[in-house]
């Protein structure tokens, strides 16, 4: 490869990158809305988990139709494209916030899940092919290590600016003077409205940055019949599920950790404890906020950083094992660790309880680029068909969360849990198995 080349690749990389931090920050946002719209709408956990499935339902509808359009007008052209309907799902939270119509949120998430679906077929499979196979899983690792970057911030960004404030109940409201229910709606519509506005400014920024951006052309048009072939493949299916399982449990989770901490009774116990309150304002002093007079979901959602920051470390340190190690061998191990976590979380009471469901994250890190990779292995010009069909299966965390929130409704946080340690079992499964095959 000569020099000019690898440039262009770097080059590639960097802004390819960016791409995978803005979709991760985003995603996670959804996250920090759940717990606000839940109170906000007073609605049941499974309904509440009906925004993460206009969300990921949007992988399973537009990841086909975003690679045959990426087909016919390019890479370059379909990113662009992948940025302006993300900024325009951000701007529909402007109405739905304003008018208090929840059917309006969840059109704007799947407005916005539209758009990353596009970026997702796009990215993963550009970042796997700017090299060797044998340094697709590191390489993609690392990207991915920048998409958790974004999930890091989120959870902050989302505790102190979406869940900084009490919601009132409808009873509340009901007593209210008209001139109060007034400013109290306003009040309570800019809270969701401002951070979106900006986040809709920023993405329509990178997508005219992409516009005068060269990127290698690497992937030519598929061949016929691809997806044919593809059903076939049992190692690709079997790498689909993967992906399916895997963004279904980390989405459960993290989806419902501020709910969960809530519920086990850890609001008091943070507040009363000084370690915890110094954590907690550490974080939040990044913003110039404190957390004396906060709302104690608002304090609980700060400490959702170190679910998603474990998976940020995890990634980094992941492209450095996935060199040194099978790739298949570390997925498996991560993947016990992961249900050795929540083992110990439903089985404990506490700080102990709270920090074992956080490590979480942390085993989280590899599993989605390296189940990718894995999957992609050997498929020549059939990798862009491929990396659509393995997109499609991120639906998985539009159909797990709401098993596992209609799980909660009905058994409870323990029993729920028992969704996930299914999931990451096939995910340990998946690992042993390809491993064995190197």
């Amino acid at each position: 490869m000569n020099t000019s080349t690898n440039k262009s690749y770097k080059s590639a990389f960097i802004f390819l990158t960016s791409l995978f931090f803005l979709w991760g920050f985003i995603t996670v946002l959804v996250d920090s809305l759940i717990p606000r719209l839940k109170d906000v709408f007073e609605m049941s956990y499974a309904k509440t988990v009906l925004v993460q499935f206009a969300f990921f339902v949007a992988f399973f509808v537009f990841s086909l139709p975003a690679g045959f359009i990426l087909s016919k007008i390019g890479y370059k052209k379909g990113i662009v494209l992948g940025l302006v309907t993300m900024a325009i799902g951000c701007l529909l939270f402007y109405p739905a916030a304003e008018y208090r119509m929840f059917p309006v949120f969840l059109v704007g998430y799947f407005t916005l899940a539209g758009g990353i679906t596009v970026l997702q077929v796009a990215a993963n499979p550009f970042v796997a092919l700017l090299g060797s196979e044998e340094g697709a899983s590191s390489r993609l690792n690392l990207s991915q290590a920048f998409n958790s970057l974004g999930t890091t911030i989120a959870p902050v960004v989302g505790a102190l600016f979406l869940l900084s404030d009490s919601v009132k109940s409808s009873e509340e409201i009901a007593v209210l003077s008209e001139v109060e229910k007034s400013k109290y709606y306003i009040a309570e519509a800019a809270t969701v409205q401002t951070p979106f506005l900006f986040i809709a400014g920023f993405i329509l920024f990178l997508a005219l940055a992409f516009v005068f951006t060269k990127l290698p052309k690497l992937i030519e048009e598929s061949p016929k019949g691809g997806y044919f072939k593809l059903l076939k493949n049992k190692l690709m299916l079997m790498g689909a599920l993967g992906i399916f399982v895997y963004v279904g449990a980390e989405v459960a989770i993290g989806s419902f950790l501020v709910n969960y901490f809530y519920d086990s009774g850890l609001a008091p116990i943070v507040a009363e404890n000084e370690t915890m309150m110094n954590i907690a304002n550490s974080i939040a002093s990044t913003f110039n906020k404190t957390f004396t007079d906060s709302d104690p979901k608002s304090l609980l959602g700060i400490f959702v950083i170190f679910y998603w920051g474990g998976a940020m470390i995890g990634r980094f340190v992941g492209a450095y094992l996935t060199k040194i190690m099978s790739p298949g061998k570390v997925l498996s191990i991560f993947a016990s660790l992961a249900i050795a976590m929540i083992l110990i979380s439903i089985n404990t009471v506490g700080l102990v309880s709270m920090w074992s469901i956080l490590a979480v994250g942390l085993f989280n890190s590899i599993m989605f680029p390296t189940i990718f990779t894995l999957s992609l292995e050997g498929l020549g010009d059939l990798k862009a068909q491929a990396s659509g069909l393995l997109c499609m299966a991120i639906v998985g965390g539009a159909i797990i969360p709401f098993v596992f929130g209609s799980l909660i409704d009905g058994f409870g946080f323990k029993t729920a849990f028992i969704l996930t340690i299914i999931c990451y079992g096939y995910i340990l499964y998946f690992g042993r198995f390809k491993a064995k095959k190197v």
